[in-house]
Parts: C-alpha cells; sequence; structure tokens
C-alpha cells in the first residue's frame, strides 16, 4: 500500500506510507542496492527526466535544477540536502530512502537549524553557483563521495567533462605548436592572446557568479593585462585581432537582427519607432556637444562617438528580458517584446551613422562622392540584406535534411562578406546595416516557414558562436585602453558626459512614452533597460583606430581622438 486517507474532525488528510527499503523497479532489488555496482555508483546530480537541451547565455537551467533540489521533502520540516551531504541520498516518487538508519541518535533540531543556517550561508550559495544542470543518470567511481561530497563538489560527470576540454585545448595548442612554432610557445605573442581569452572567460565566469555582467570581467582581465604588461601585441598580429573584432562585429549583429521580432515590428512599428529613434537622437546629441566643447574633437569625430555610445548592448538587454518574460513579467503589455525591438532599432541606427560617418572621415574621393557616400552606403546595406534575407526562403530548401547548417553558413558568410567587402569596396557603412538587415528578414522569412522567432536553430547556433568570440572581443579590446596614457580629465569628462547623457536619455524616453498603456514605473523601467551599454560599443570602437592603422594615419592628432574614443 503506497498511500492512504485518514478522516479527523471532518476533514481528509493525505498520509505517504515510505517502505524503509524502495524496491528498484526493473531489478527487484533494493533501491540503494540497484543504485550501487561492483565498479560504481550512479550520481546524485542528476534529473529524472531528460529535458529539451537548448543552449542559453543565462543561468535559467541551473537555478530550476538548484530549487528541484531543494523542493524535495518527506517529512514537516522541509527536507534539506545537508541532511545527507556526507552520504548519497535518494529519492523516488513515494519512496526516500536514507543511509542514516537511526535518526534518533542525532539532534534532528541541532540538525535542522543547522541545516537552514547552512544553506544562507555565502559557501553553500557558492557551491551551487558553480554547479551545472545534468539530465540522465551518470554513473561515478566508488570512492567519488569520499573524496568529493555532494552537493559541495561538482558530480564526476562535471569534473570528467572539464578534464576533457582541458585535454582538448592542451591538444590544439600542441597540433597549432607543431605547425606554427615559437609564437604559440610561452612568451610568443599566440600563446599571450591565447591564454588573455582563457583569463577573459574566467574572469567573466566569476564576474556572473556575484550577479554581474560577465562582459564587464572579460573587459577588466583585457585592461589588466595590457596595463601590468602581460601582453603586447604587434607586428601582423594587430592586424589578426582586428579581424577577430571584425567577426565578433558580426556574430553580434547577426543575433541582434534576429532577436526583432518580425510580428511585433509591424504591430507596434510608430510605437517602436518613437521609443527607439527620439531616445537615441537625444542621447547621442547630448554626447556630441560634451566631447566637441569639453574634449576639443572636431564634429566628425564628436559625431562617431555619439553614434556608438547611443547604441544599446544586446548582449546585456536580451538575456535579462528573456528571463523576466520566461517568468511572465510584462507580457501582458508586451514590454519585453518593445524593449528588445527598440534595442535592435537603436542598434540599426548606431550601426547606420557610425558606417556613414566613417565612411566621409576616411574618403579620399570629391566633396561630391562623399555627399552621395551616405545614401549610396544605406541603400546599399540595406539592399544586400533584404536580397540575402529573401535568398534564404529558397536556397536551401526548407525540407532539406542539412538546412540548419546550411542556413547558418550562409547567414554568417553573408555577413562576412557584408563587412569585408564593403571596406574593400569603400562603403564601409554598409556593411554592418547588411549584417542587421539580412538576419531580420531572414528571421522574419524562416517565421513564415514555421520557426519560432524566439527560439530556432540558427538563432541557437550564432548563441554558441558569441560564446565564443564574447571574451575575444572583449578582452582584445581592454588591451587597447591604457591607463597610464590616458589624462585625468579624459575619465572625468567622459564619466559626467555618459551620465548626463543617460539621465535625459532616461527623462525623455519617459516623456516619448506618455499616452501609451505602460504606468510610470513601466515607463522608467524600460528607459532603465535601454542605458546598458557594452557590445556594441566594444566592437565598433576600435574599428576607427584599425582603419587610421590600415592608412597609416596612426601618428598624429588623429590616434588621440580614437583613442579618446575607445
Amino acid at each position: 500500500m503506497h498511500g492512504m486517507t485518514a478522516v479527523e474532525d471532518g476533514k481528509e488528510h493525505s498520509t505517504v506510507v515510505t517502505p524503509a527499503h524502495p524496491v528498484a523497479a526493473t531489478t527487484g532489488q533494493p533501491l540503494h542496492s540497484a543504485l550501487h555496482t561492483s565498479s560504481g555508483v550512479v550520481n546524485t546530480g542528476f534529473t529524472h527526466d531528460e529535458q529539451k537541451r537548448r543552449v542559453s547565455i543565462s543561468s535559467d537551467a541551473i537555478q530550476a535544477d538548484v530549487e528541484k533540489h531543494r523542493k524535495v521533502s518527506t517529512g514537516s520540516y522541509r527536507k534539506n540536502i545537508l541532511h545527507n551531504g556526507d552520504r548519497q541520498h535518494f529519492v523516488e516518487p513515494g519512496y526516500a530512502h536514507s543511509d542514516h538508519q537511526n535518526p534518533n541518535r542525532l539532534n534532528l533540531e541541532h540538525l535542522h537549524k543547522y541545516a537552514a543556517q547552512s544553506e544562507v550561508s555565502w559557501w553553500y550559495t557558492l557551491c551551487f553557483k558553480c554547479r551545472q544542470k545534468e539530465t540522465g543518470p551518470g554513473w561515478e567511481p566508488s570512492f567519488w563521495q569520499s573524496i568529493c561530497p555532494y552537493p559541495f563538489c561538482p558530480t564526476y560527470r562535471h569534473m570528467a567533462r572539464v578534464f576533457a576540454l582541458a585535454l582538448l585545448v592542451l591538444l590544439a595548442w600542441g597540433i597549432v605548436y607543431a605547425v606554427v612554432g615559437k609564437d604559440v610557445a610561452p612568451g610568443g605573442q599566440l600563446f599571450d592572446i591565447a591564454m588573455l581569452v582563457l583569463a577573459a572567460y574566467f574572469g567573466g565566469y566569476i564576474f556572473r557568479m556575484l550577479n554581474l555582467p560577465g562582459l564587464v570581467g572579460m573587459l577588466a582581465v583585457g585592461v589588466l593585462f595590457a596595463n601590468v604588461g602581460l601582453i603586447n601585441v604587434h607586428g601582423p598580429y594587430k592586424y589578426f585581432t582586428a579581424i577577430l573584432r571584425r567577426v565578433a562585429l558580426v556574430i553580434i549583429l547577426t543575433r541582434a537582427g534576429l532577436d526583432l521580432d518580425p510580428g511585433a515590428m509591424r504591430r507596434l512599428f510608430f510605437t517602436t519607432l518613437k521609443l527607439g529613434l527620439v531616445p537615441w537622437c537625444v542621447e547621442a546629441g547630448i554626447i556630441v556637444l560634451c566631447v566637441h566643447f569639453f574634449l576639443d574633437m572636431p564634429w566628425m569625430w564628436a559625431l562617431l562617438t555619439g553614434a556608438i555610445e547611443a547604441a544599446v548592448s544586446p548582449a546585456v538587454v536580451v538575456p535579462c528580458l528573456f528571463r523576466l518574460r520566461s517568468k511572465g513579467y510584462g507580457v501582458a503589455k508586451g514590454i519585453p517584446t518593445v524593449v528588445i525591438a527598440v534595442s535592435g532599432i537603436d542598434d540599426a541606427a548606431s550601426v547606420a551613422a557610425f558606417g556613414i560617418i566613417q565612411s566621409l572621415m576616411f574618403s579620399e574621393h570629391s566633396l561630391l562622392y562623399n555627399i552621395a557616400l551616405g545614401p549610396i552606403s544605406v541603400f546599399g546595406g540595406v539592399g544586400f540584406g533584404i536580397l540575402w534575407g529573401l535568398l534564404s526562403k529558397f536556397v536551401p530548401e526548407k525540407g532539406d535534411p542539412f538546412v540548419v547548417p546550411l542556413r547558418i553558413l550562409m547567414l554568417l558568410g553573408g555577413g562576412l562578406i557584408a563587412v569585408f567587402g564593403s571596406e574593400l569596396v569603400g562603403l564601409e557603412g554598409a556593411g554592418p546595416l547588411g549584417v542587421v538587415a539580412a538576419a531580420f528578414v531572414s528571421s522574419w522569412v524562416w517565421s513564415t516557414q514555421g520557426w519560432e522567432v524566439e527560439d530556432n536553430p540558427v538563432q541557437t547556433a550564432f548563441e554558441i558562436f558569441w560564446m565564443v568570440f564574447e571574451p575575444i572581443l572583449f578582452s582584445l579590446t581592454g588591451t587597447q585602453i591604457r591607463l597610464d596614457l590616458i589624462p585625468t580629465e579624459i575619465f572625468v569628462v567622459a564619466g559626467s558626459s555618459i551620465a548626463v547623457a543617460g539621465i535625459v536619455r532616461i527623462f525623455s524616453t519617459v516623456l516619448v512614452a506618455i499616452g501609451g498603456s505602460l504606468n510610470t514605473k513601466e515607463k522608467f523601467f524600460v528607459a532603465l533597460s535601454w542605458m546598458a551599454k557594452a557590445s556594441v560599443q566594444a566592437a565598433l570602437c576600435p574599428v576607427a583606430l584599425d582603419t587610421l592603422r590600415k592608412l597609416g594615419r596612426d601618428h598624429g592628432i588623429e590616434k588621440s581622438y580614437a583613442e579618446h574614443l575607445l
């Protein structure tokens, strides 16, 4: 008998009777005996249900797994996994078994008090911050729990995975060393770049554990390496790092285009347009005035700075909004959709303005050509993006078994040819705009063929690409910030300008949102959500300095302007 119902005072109470030794369904043996083998045991860090695997840059899966373990309870006290932290504790539906056969010898009240205190301690939180979601039953050596008890240490599967990745990194280094030579050896430039990227990855991991954006930690690692002399990129590797930054630019702009919801853009076109462009123009205008009058930068350099600074970082905004939307916050009024859509419009405006201004600044053609260069860049970039996106509807055919990898490679290749090809023909502004347009149109045509806008395989692939290139982009950007070469007044003026522009943008957003369905708190929320600055700035800021180096003009006053921009 698995359970019975007791009637007391006219009320029914359900009571679960749990046998002392639950039996495994397949073998007839006691459950804890069935879980042990001659050479090992099933680890305790897995969930029983195999779920759909998704790639995400948030930590929702980890937190959901933690909460699932925390909610297992079979008594009047909430069951705490620390009660059996030194031994394994297995729970099956309708059964509970513990290796502690005589709980009377323990002071249960003290045990519950200790467990509750431990759960709120920093080291308990840290242990679960480091844990990862495990799916399916896993095996581990019989001695593992003795040297690495659950939950304070990772599971054997987790440790084996990390060890395998470390071996792959070591193998990759050995192969490249055999091909390239001394540049890959310790002290070589390529080795230093690889160490920088690895350190940036771990720096971002630590910052995420502290509930801070990981990209801040990656940028800080790059600044640290450059200012303590751990890395000095020179010679041909400067061009190599510039190429890596451009590839990262293609990936982040493609993600920005894929994050745009065509249906929401159609329904809320004028709302998103005014919320995106009006505050963007206000913030960019204030930045332009501040850097021109307080930093004595020419108008063209000031315009370039304003166009970059006014962009919203999709790498910060989009994951946060996805988490809020999954919990139901603001869904009724479409707040997550509007915020994500406006972020995409802001990025498109910044990319378009940046490309046009950069083309005008570094063009060596006639005045008439420079005047026509802006419209040519806009129409050329948007036209290429639309044509490339529409092509993805027919090539490859939607029923092709290889449709997913082909679409991924086509979108990535189209973005790369747009950026590098536009630079080759002197239309630098057309490339980034074409990347965003191609991604948006592709997302729209794929949605008409049954793919979800918010979760399609191509978007998942570019999330993986961004995981690889995020530490590369931000760490390399950080290496170009030399604190000893930047005057103190630059920090003061730049920080003050950004703060003033941000405050004015918040109130301008609230004013523009008047007359809509949002209340006052929601207006300030969406205004604050568009204050994130990171990925677009990191991708676009080094482009001006790279262009000067390519043109051989990185030794005069223009170099100082480019460094101020960084």
